[in-house]
This record gives structure tokens, C-alpha cells and sequence, in this order.
């Protein structure tokens, strides 16, 4: 059951940008940024969490989980390092899957030969 909501739950929030994409004039990268901005806020205020506890991977994995990481990061910076956790926290918590990210994209580079358009 928890495949299923993961699969249910993160084919919606695709489904939404899709239809973003399709009826309205926002760009793509526009409508990106607005999902970080939705799971920091929701991160912020703590219903996010609730909802990924639910949804499992369907919520932790697109951009909005990646909202809620920053958000986390930082509230948990802030607690231990006052002031100074607000500019550190949020690259802190998420900085694996930065990492992750470029090793991979770099990888990929290399192993297919990207050429430009």
C-alpha cells in the first residue's frame, strides 16, 4: 500500500504541473520554483512533514521534499546556531542531494556526449 500512495501522491504533484504547464503562462522554471516555495512554506509550518509521512517517496522526492528539506535544515540550524542557521541550515541539510545531483549530471555528461542544439 505504501508503493501505492508514493506512485499516487507523487503522479499528482506531476499531474499539477502539467496542468500548470498546459493552462496558464508560467514557465517551467517558474512553476519549479513554486513547488520549492510551497514545501519550504508547508515545511515551515509544519504540515509537510505529516503529509510525507503519509505519501512516503510520492512527497519526499519531487521539489517540493526538497523545499521541506531546506526548511527543516534550517529550523534545526537555527535552534542550535541562532542567527547564523538561517544562511547555513538550508545547504547543510540538502547538501547530499546537491552532491548527488552534479556527481550524476556530470556523469551523465560524460558517458553520453551532450551536444548543443
Amino acid at each position: 500500500m505504501d508503493y501505492l500512495w508514493a506512485f499516487v501522491i507523487g503522479g499528482a504533484l506531476c499531474v499539477i504541473g502539467q496542468i500548470l504547464i498546459d493552462k496558464t503562462k508560467l514557465t517551467p522554471a517558474r512553476i519549479l520554483v513554486s513547488y520549492v516555495v510551497a514545501g519550504v512554506f508547508l515545511g515551515a509550518i509544519g504540515l509537510y512533514q505529516k503529509f510525507a509521512d503519509f505519501a512516503g517517496a510520492g512527497a519526499t522526492v519531487p521539489l517540493t521534499g526538497f523545499g521541506n528539506t531546506l526548511a527543516k535544515g534550517v529550523r534545526e540550524a537555527v535552534m542550535k546556531d541562532g542567527f547564523l542557521g538561517i544562511f547555513t541550515g538550508g545547504l547543510t541539510a540538502a547538501a547530499a542531494g546537491i552532491c548527488a545531483a552534479v556527481f550524476f549530471g556530470l556523469l551523465a555528461g560524460l558517458v553520453f556526449k551532450p551536444k548543443d542544439k
